[in-house]
């Protein structure tokens, strides 16, 4: 695996925040105050995109991380509505630069599969702009597994590799699990999935009548609209209660258990809403409660679907 690090050498932490919310749900002193939590808790790893907030996001990051920049390893992705093209990737990295008020992206994705375009012009824009300094390493966001190994197998031809992929993973999202998490671990890329929380729906905060994403955005409720899945946060949250803790922290922590995560990303919309997750990266998880945590919800079928070989 390519080591990650900050660009002083400082190890990438085992967390990483997400900062989708800057700019949106969370204003900018709670944006702050977030940022701030991460450092106490050791957390050097903040992840944003283009897209995010109109650009405010990437922003007031650069803001918050200006007076420590190379202790930090800063993640962002090109603008997927534009498409992953020669000129789109050269434009969004500038603008994200810009942004940022940085003269470099750490790590730096593409954050959607593009059909319409040949993998050799996205990975040969790529590896210009890393060629040129303006990114350390090339990632993947939301691509299958048969999608990560074609493109590395172009990003080889290109003189670049795709050193960390970012996956949805939660309790009830378990699909990264059969072949995409594996391949990781076999072929030495990072993993940084999203979405531990299942859009707050592991919280249990809905079961309690609260609104969030699943409750506000059409897409989370699609994503989310299954029974087993409310039936598996209703079960995570007994036993939380059972074990007087967070639900929040266990299905943060279970996320971060599997081996082939690297550092899952955690998010909120301010300090008292992140301190759950916070807490997991602290959390020692042993194999009894990750095996039975890991029953609250279906394991996928191996990528054969022979269940004899499970």
């Amino acid at each position: 695996m390519t080591d990650i690090t900050a660009p002083d050498g400082t190890p990438l932490s085992s967390f990483c925040f997400g900062a989708m919310q800057f700019g949106g749900k969370a204003d900018h002193d709670a944006s702050h105050a977030m940022y701030l939590a991460c450092r106490e808790a050791g957390i050097n790893f903040f992840d944003t995109a283009h897209v995010y907030t109109d650009g405010t996001s990437e922003t007031w990051l650069g803001e918050f991380a200006a007076s420590e920049r190379d202790k930090l390893v800063i993640a962002s992705k090109a603008n997927y509505p534009g498409g992953a093209g020669r000129d789109n990737i050269l434009k969004s990295v500038d603008d994200s630069l810009s942004r940022l008020k940085m003269d470099m992206i750490d790590v730096y994705y593409l954050h959607r599969w593009d059909g319409d375009t040949p993998l050799e012009e996205s990975f040969a824009a790529l590896a210009e702009i890393q060629k040129a300094g303006k990114i350390r390493h090339v990632a993947v966001s939301n691509f299958a597994a048969w999608q990560v190994m074609k493109a590395q197998a172009v990003a080889k031809d290109c003189g670049t590799r795709i050193d960390m992929i970012q996956p949805m993973y939660n309790l009830v999202k378990r699909q990264a699990e059969v072949e995409l998490l594996p391949m990781c671990q076999s072929e030495g890329i990072a993993a940084a999935p999203y979405s531990p929380l299942g859009g707050g729906l592991l919280t249990g905060k809905y079961r309690a009548g609260g609104e969030g994403r699943i409750t506000e955005s059409e897409m989370y409720s699609k994503r989310y609209s299954q029974d087993w899945m409310h039936n598996t946060a209703a079960d995570l949250n007994t036993l939380a209660l059972q074990m007087r803790m967070d639900p929040a922290t266990l299905a943060v922590a279970w996320a971060a258990r599997h081996p082939g995560v690297t550092a899952p990303i955690i998010s909120a919309r301010d300090v008292d809403q992140l301190q759950p997750s916070l807490a997991a990266k602290s959390f020692e998880m042993d194999d009894a409660l990750y095996a039975r945590i890991s029953s609250l919800s279906p394991t996928p079928p191996p990528a054969t679907d022979r269940l004899e070989e499970a």
